[in-house]
Formats: C-alpha cells, structure tokens, sequence
C-alpha cells in the first residue's frame, strides 16, 4: 500500500468529549496490500476517491468505488480489498469521540449523490495544510474536519453522533420511554419516537440503549408481552382479539414476540396459568 499519514497533537484546552481529528491519510493499492481485519482506537472515515474494490468486516463485505463513504466505528475489525485491475484510492479521517449509529454493526456505508465536490475540497486542502506544516495548520486542518463532519451527517444515512449522555439524552429517553408505558397498545414506530423527541431516529436507539438496556422498539415490544400475560390469564379474548388490543400487526408476530420473551406460546402460557 502506498500511504502518506499526517497526525495531530491534541489541543490544548480541547474539549473532552468532542470530536476530535487524530490523522488524516491518503492511501493507494499496490501489490504488497494486506488486507487482513485489523481495529483501531478512534472512528475512521474513508472517503473513495477512486478505483473499485470491497470493504469487509467480520459480518459483511460492501463493494466501493468513488463517490462512496465508509464509516467505522473504533474498535470495528476491518478491511480493504482492492479489485486488481482498479487499484483503490482514499482519503481517511481517523477522529477520536465520534460514532455513527446508522445500522447495527458500527459501520455505515453512504453513496454520496451531492456535496462530493465540497467534500473533496475540504480533504484536499486538509492534505495540503498537512503536508506543507506551515504555522496554525493544526488548527486550519481541525477546522477543515469539522466542516467536513457537518455536511457529511447532512447525509440522511451518515448518523454521527459526538454527544455524550447527558441531562438533556436522559430526559428526552425519559420523555419516550413514558411515552411508550401510556401508549404502548397503539400502532408506534421508531420514526414517530423519534419525532416525538425531537431526536434523529438512530440517536434515539441508541442513547435509549445506552440509558435502558434496550432498544426503543424492543421496550414497546416488552410492554405489550406485559399486558398480553395478564388478559391470557384473567379473560377469554381469543389470541387474535389480544394480538389486536396490544398493537401487534399480526397473530402470528404477536405469537413470535411472545415465544421470543417467554419461551412458550401463548396458548402454552394460558393453559399453563390456568
């Protein structure tokens, strides 16, 4: 591989918490490329600037070419292989205290169909402050970073997040979860949760998670299994009518969740109660 990296003392005063840029990179296929799973401490970002190849990770393999992104969580074992006949080419952004909560592996991979040429000048110019090291080109390339991070979690799929739990995480996941408990038997989704909350729906599930235990959906689903226990056991509604009192899109889902939660169907769990 043929790779020029450029790395950046922490600043002074930094916030602690706050995305912070660690490196930036360009890379180029050659023959000697080992593309063996290998992680890192920070989140890295590959912006595909061009040739063809593959992304992979321990549970998938995405094919990239220019225009791509790729984003990994730190600590995401990883790889690159490239298509031999069109060597890849990226630039890579490693930053400490960023996430994206898009998907449910710690990887997001966005096709950019605007902004690429905005996105691209910023790297450039990041490449080039690095590479020439005149004085202040920490503080243009941390600039550059964030610009870059703003526009690109404009991508409606990008779901970067750099907030810690807070007050304000905890009380919107409060305000959802309360929410949940009074209407748990109406027909609810991840979406209105979210829009509830004022929250971008991957944040919501996962500073839910990180506050609870368990995903947005997942709480709901427990709720309603809650209440499905006590009308097997003291009425005479059929699974259907409880499958459709609780909210459940079906009797068969509804008789999915419940098995999933108590090990036994909800005939088995009635006639057992009784």
């Amino acid at each position: 591989m043929l790779q020029r990296q450029y790395t950046f003392p922490r600043e002074a005063g930094a916030p602690d918490g706050a995305p912070r840029l660690l490196y930036v990179s360009r890379a180029q296929y050659s023959p000697d490329w080992n593309s063996s799973l290998h992680t890192h401490g920070c989140a890295e970002l590959f912006f595909i600037t061009g040739g063809h190849g593959r992304f992979r990770t321990q549970w998938e393999e995405s094919h990239v070419a220019i225009h791509d992104v790729v984003i990994v969580n730190a600590n995401i074992p990883h790889t690159e292989v490239s298509q031999l006949d069109s060597p890849l080419e990226y630039i890579v952004l490693g930053v400490e205290g960023l996430e994206t909560m898009s998907g449910g592996e710690g990887i997001a991979l966005l096709h950019l169909r605007t902004g690429w040429g905005e996105l691209m000048g910023c790297l450039q110019l990041m490449l080039q402050e690095a590479e020439q090291a005149l004085p202040g080109y920490e503080q243009v390339c941390r600039s550059l970073s964030d610009v870059a991070l703003i526009r690109l979690n404009r991508q409606r799929d990008a779901a970067l997040s750099g907030e810690a739990a807070g007050p304000r995480s905890s009380r919107d996941c409060a305000l959802v979860r309360r929410y949940i408990d009074n209407h748990f038997k109406e027909d609810l989704n991840l979406d209105q949760l979210a829009q509830l909350a004022h929250l971008n729906k991957y944040y919501l599930a996962h500073a839910f998670r990180r506050e609870f235990g368990v995903s947005p959906i997942n709480y709901l689903i427990s709720r309603r299994i809650e209440e499905s226990r006590f009308l097997l056991r003291e009425t005479d509604h059929t699974l259907s009518l409880i499958a459709q009192i609780l909210g459940f899109s079906s009797l068969s889902y509804f008789s999915q969740c419940f098995r999933r939660v108590e090990g036994v169907s909800p005939m088995e769990y009635r006639q057992r109660r009784r």
